[in-house]
């Protein structure tokens, strides 16, 4: 698929309030690509993004398409994740260089004002682009729309390029494979899993408030709510901590939904690779925990 034929499905399917992504490729131009118009209604911002190997869009920074629909407005923009801050980011050329989203349309925003215009469009109801600010406000040829995303891939490449070449880099290190790619796996397939059948996740107007959950304390890895009850899980991996720091950290957070949320009922789930007696010894005076074990499982199929 063309990026304009992509762009022009993505805006006129925003419209509409059909959530589904399945026909959208699920990669573009050599990077993950991924489509979201919202969880269980549609978003405020609907977005296309396009990330490197072990960044996500829940953790990292990523070119990505923003539809600020209310401002009929299309940005080609150097995204920075709202829900986890990545250690690593934009390059300083960039920041200085480009404006924020907020800076740009001159108020607030609905959501990822601090990332970086790159370029923005008008929208047409069918799909059309239009540049910003030109005489009449000319349709964006074709070539200049692939243009302007080569030349933001680029600038990506670069910035990715030096972190991998830097042994202390987040990424050359693989800081942020299997264990810390497992929280978007469980949301990406929260129907199918043991917690997904019993709780649901928090999504306000159209965007996932459970995933990395703002608190004044520090982000809940998972925040759902019991479908039955509406009680609170606070749901925490058990990422490169010692067992003890993980039950700690959970009981601060269950601590904090019953004082904040006003939640006596509030439960607590760790997710870990395997249950050793630190972590069991550590449990025995903590209420209300449970712990599931992750598998995983790889398989190896003949190309035929």
């Amino acid at each position: 698929m063309e990026v304009n034929e992509l762009l022009r499905e993505f805006v006129q399917q925003s419209a509409t309030g059909d959530l589904k992504t399945s026909k959208y490729p699920k990669e573009l131009k050599g990077y993950t690509s991924k489509v979201s118009f919202g969880m269980g209604a549609p978003a405020r911002i609907p977005w296309i993004a396009l990330t490197a190997p072990d960044i996500t869009v829940s953790n990292g920074y990523f070119p990505v398409y923003l539809y600020y629909k209310q401002l009929n407005t299309l940005v080609l923009s150097f995204g920075i994740s709202e829900t986890n801050e990545f250690p690593e980011a934009w390059t300083r050329e960039i920041v200085s260089k480009y404006e924020t989203i907020e800076s740009y349309f001159g108020q607030k925003v609905p959501r990822y004002g601090n990332s970086y215009v790159y370029k923005a469009y008008l929208v047409d109801t069918d799909g059309t682009l239009r540049q910003v600010g030109s005489d009449g406000n000319e349709p964006v040829a074709n070539y200049e729309i692939e243009a302007d995303l080569d030349r933001v891939l680029n600038y990506y490449q670069e910035a990715t390029s030096s972190e991998v070449s830097n042994p202390t880099s987040v990424v050359s290190q693989g800081a942020f494979f299997l264990e810390k790619q497992l929280e978007d796996f469980i949301i990406d397939n929260w129907e199918n899993t043991e917690l997904g059948r019993q709780y649901d996740l928090i999504i306000e107007e159209g965007d996932l408030k459970s995933q990395q959950y703002r608190t004044d304390i520090g982000p809940i890895d998972i925040l759902a709510k019991d479908k039955k009850t509406g009680s609170y899980i606070v749901i925490e991996l058990k990422k490169g901590q010692t067992s003890d720091d993980t039950v700690g950290q959970i009981a601060r957070y269950m601590g904090w939904v019953e004082d904040a949320l006003g939640d006596q009922n509030v439960k607590g789930v760790i997710i870990a690779q395997s249950f050793d007696k630190k972590l069991q010894y550590a449990l025995k005076r903590v209420t209300g925990v449970e712990v599931f074990i992750y598998e995983i499982d790889f398989r190896l199929k003949e190309f035929k």
